[in-house]
């Protein structure tokens, strides 16, 4: 391709020297003091509102007049004032207690109930016994021992060693058939658990071992009536012996024999007429100890009563705080409405109590009594109290919020406080001296007057003379 020609661009001459001649236009600076100047005055601006006194928020609280209570807080329950454990009178198979917790009861219920057999066929066989000594002591006066009645006592004698011994036979021989069941039993349970037997065949072991152990019982008590018959049958001999020397002697022996078994026969009686355990009081049932059959020791606990509506209260205090609690002091209740008590008793022995932080604590134990009863609260029922040791109207009272105690500097003594009241919109420090304290608020006895505004929760940032907000 052909290149074309530059074309030479010129420029008119009248324009290049007007363009030479021309002077460029002049143009204004600005001082670098003025610049300096205006930023020091923008910087010392920024410091003087960054540093400026900024009024703190509080929150403030009136000095009033009004009632004044000292409470002592605590945790206590409820007590029944006069619990009844009723106990078995008496040696005995005890029947199914057929009451339950909470059924009324009133005094002189039947609660329980003794199988009365035992006893009435001990009643029978002392009385045969007693006819018996009777019987052979009229025939004294007029009968000698025969040699035919000596052989026939050690017959006797012979016999009942025998029965005896056949009697201990049978006691080793239920032991060995008890053993065998307990055997038995046990190795159901285990093949049960194993899946190899059903459960009736364990029960079925377990019903086997029950019988063994009542055949047991009953082979000792057959062998406890044998002794008893060899014992018999060796008094009788001596008895007879006695009679061979003697008559007058054997008199004596008589009359001891029926004494002995005429008090054995009165002890006896009164145990079987006491089978049947009645209520001392009417109430309410508590406690059911012994609820199944079974057999029973005297003295046992079978079940609690009480009456519900005599109720106290016990709590639990701090030593230290014990010794301002005197009888009459009111109780307030938490848990329920309208419900008060009133100290009865403190305790004048204290024990030691370790704490949820345990820390081991001396607390001595007060009882109160309930001013109007309640059906709400039952037997050992937890209770929040709380116990006035001082009440007074129309105190002048400043919240325990607003309190700090004051410098060492401030204060002449230990014993007063100070708070910040407000002034202008400014806090001023008071020192003020306070009598007695609640949990909220404290007596004031010198340093402030009603109407009085005073801060409460003041931080360290509240001093003297610090601006503050509401």
């Amino acid at each position: 391709m052909k290149q074309l020609p530059q074309r030479e661009q010129t420029t008119p001459q009248p324009f290049a020297e007007e363009r030479n001649n021309a002077t460029p236009p002049t143009r204004k600076r600005i001082p670098k003091w003025a610049i300096y100047g205006a930023i020091a005055i923008a910087t010392l601006l920024a410091v003087v509102w960054a540093f400026r006194p900024t009024p703190i928020r509080v929150e403030t609280s009136r000095i009033t007049r009004g009632t004044l209570q000292v409470t002592v807080n605590a945790e206590g329950k409820t007590r029944i004032r006069d619990r009844y454990v009723i106990g078995a009178p008496v040696n005995g198979q005890l029947s199914r207690i057929n009451l339950t917790e909470g059924d009324s009861i009133p005094a002189g219920a039947i609660v329980a109930q003794i199988d009365p057999l035992p006893l009435n066929a001990s009643v029978q066989q002392s009385l045969a016994q007693l006819a018996e000594w009777r019987a052979q002591r009229e025939g004294v006066a007029t009968q000698r021992p025969k040699t035919a009645a000596l052989d026939q006592a050690q017959s006797r004698i012979r016999a009942a060693i025998d029965a005896q011994r056949q009697a201990q036979a049978k006691v080793e021989q239920a032991q060995a058939a008890l053993v065998q069941a307990q055997r038995d039993r046990k190795r159901a349970q285990e093949l049960e658990a194993s899946g190899v037997v059903s459960r009736r065949d364990r029960e079925s072991a377990e019903l086997n071992e029950i019988t063994r152990n009542k055949e047991l019982d009953t082979a000792k008590l057959a062998a406890t009536a044998a002794s008893s018959e060899v014992r018999v049958a060796q008094s009788a001999l001596a008895v007879l012996q006695a009679e061979q020397s003697d008559p007058d002697y054997l008199l004596k022996v008589y009359d001891a024999k029926i004494a002995n078994t005429e008090a054995e026969l009165s002890k006896q009686k009164q145990d079987a007429a006491r089978t049947e355990i009645r209520s001392p009081v009417s109430g309410q049932v508590l406690r059911i100890r012994q609820k199944s059959a079974q057999f029973v020791a005297e003295g046992t606990p079978l079940l609690e009563v009480g009456d519900l509506s005599k109720q106290e209260l016990v709590i639990d205090v701090l030593s230290s705080d014990a010794t301002r609690i005197k009888p009459g002091n009111p109780i307030l209740i938490d848990q329920a409405a309208n419900l008060t008590a009133r100290v009865r008793f403190v305790e004048p022995s204290a024990f030691t109590k370790v704490s949820a932080l345990g820390v081991e604590e001396q607390r001595v134990n007060v009882i109160g009594d309930f001013v109007n009863a309640s059906r709400s609260l039952g037997d050992a029922y937890r209770v929040d109290t709380k116990i006035v040791v001082w009440q007074r109207n129309d105190v002048l009272k400043v919240p325990l919020s607003a309190l700090s105690r004051c410098d060492s500097s401030t204060a002449p003594t230990s014993q007063q406080w100070c708070v910040f009241t407000t002034e202008s919109n400014r806090a001023n420090r008071q020192i003020i001296e306070i009598g007695e304290r609640s949990d909220r608020e404290a007596e004031i006895l010198q340093g402030l007057t009603s109407n009085d505004t005073v801060i409460l929760h003041p931080t360290e940032q509240i001093n003297s003379g610090t601006l503050i907000s509401f």
